[in-house]
């Protein structure tokens, strides 16, 4: 079975996944909707997190590395409901966000108009 499941700094030697701090554990979600797993990446983001990129992947996979890690697991069913984020994050990741040296380009300015489609598309999300 595919699931959806986020990446921190997705392709790069300093890849992370998103997790659920429950006590002492860790818990990975697996989303069986890409849209839900992006309502809730664009959650994140809303809390100051860096973007985390939304990736497929087998479920299978992620019970192995869960098990491998000590992480737990939950399957977040497209009907579930929204699921939001914590309130409380931890202060500090196991993972950094990616600090490459190369020079930025410049932001690009955005139109109204521009703003207004992202945000039609995002309130479609919701």
């Amino acid at each position: 079975m595919r699931v959806f499941v986020l990446i921190f700094n997705a392709g790069t030697d300093n890849e992370g996944i998103h997790t659920v701090r429950e006590g002492d554990r860790n818990k990975i979600l697996m989303f069986e909707s890409e849209d839900d797993a992006t309502r809730f990446a664009l959650m994140l983001e809303a809390q100051d997190f860096p973007t985390p990129a939304v990736e497929p992947i087998d479920a299978e996979e992620i019970k192995e590395f869960c098990q491998s890690a000590g992480y737990d697991w939950e399957i977040v069913t497209e009907n579930s409901g929204l699921v939001v984020p914590p309130e409380i994050n931890v202060e500090e990741t196991d993972w950094k966000p990616d600090t490459d040296t190369q020079e930025s380009p410049p932001e690009a300015e955005l139109s109204d108009s521009e703003l207004d489609s992202i945000r039609r598309r995002l309130e479609g999300l919701l």
